[in-house]
């Protein structure tokens, strides 16, 4: 693709992307954004609050972040002027896991990896969710196996509201290129390698032809790199997310 039509395919992704937004701020109210403070979720977090959409964003602070993930909050907030609501994990749940199982028991089997995550990840999104009709993913189908059949909106019956995923059919290219064009704040540890970023004991960075995803939980096999936040065993699809209601 010429680079004329590589930016004319980003500007109708950009207006779809704009309307869509705009869609769910208004029938869907309260909404929020989940961000992980990945590149994906730095492209919505700009469009929302350049475009004035009225959506909530916060994201989980884990207890294990990497110091530059934490970084991206104020610059967030020095280049907006916006407050990114960070939610924490419940601080005696995380200390019966770590005396049961030790700090770093998420090695030992995809059991006690899923249970750190359910602890730091599950149980705060369910209260970053309380109260909301609908949330705003970064997610795309591209990034991984257990992603490639993602639709762009769906009915989560795991939450009991709206999921809308409006990068699902985006590439990785653009979604640098949005980055690029419109100088939006990163996390820095993507100039390093790391193009999917988790918690530190469980992130590394990847090599010349691995998967997008190789770098998260690489001791596990890919169809089990879920943390449990994105089940859509029960989730119904819908092909376009502003007809969703």
């Amino acid at each position: 693709m010429t680079a004329v039509a590589q930016a004319g395919a980003l500007s109708l992704k950009l207006a779809r992307l704009s309307e869509d937004l705009g869609a769910i701020a208004a029938d869907h109210a309260p909404a929020a954004l989940s961000s992980s403070l990945a590149v994906e979720d730095m492209v919505i977090t700009d469009a929302i609050l350049r475009g004035g959409h009225a959506i909530e964003i916060f994201t989980l602070d884990t207890g294990r972040l990497h110091a530059e993930t934490l970084a991206v909050l104020p610059r967030v907030r020095d280049r907006y002027g916006y407050e990114v609501r960070v939610y924490r994990p419940d601080v005696a749940a995380v200390n019966s896991y770590v005396e049961a199982f030790g700090l770093d028991a998420f090695y030992e089997s995809i059991e006690l990896r899923q249970r750190c995550c359910h602890i730091r990840k599950v149980e705060p999104l369910k209260r970053a969710l309380a109260g909301k009709r609908a949330w705003v993913t970064g997610m795309r189908r591209a990034q991984s196996v257990t992603r490639r059949d993602l639709p762009e909106s769906e009915y989560d019956a795991q939450y009991g509201l709206w999921k809308f995923n409006p990068l699902a059919d985006w590439s990785e290219a653009e979604v640098w290129q949005y980055i690029r064009e419109f100088q939006v704040p990163y996390n820095a540890l993507q100039d390093q390698g790391y193009r999917s970023i988790g918690c530190a004991p469980c992130t590394r960075a990847t090599t010349v032809g691995e998967d997008l995803r190789a770098g998260r939980w690489w001791w596990e096999d890919p169809e089990s790199k879920e943390c449990g936040l994105h089940k859509r065993t029960t989730a119904i699809a819908v092909d376009q997310p502003r007809n969703a209601s």
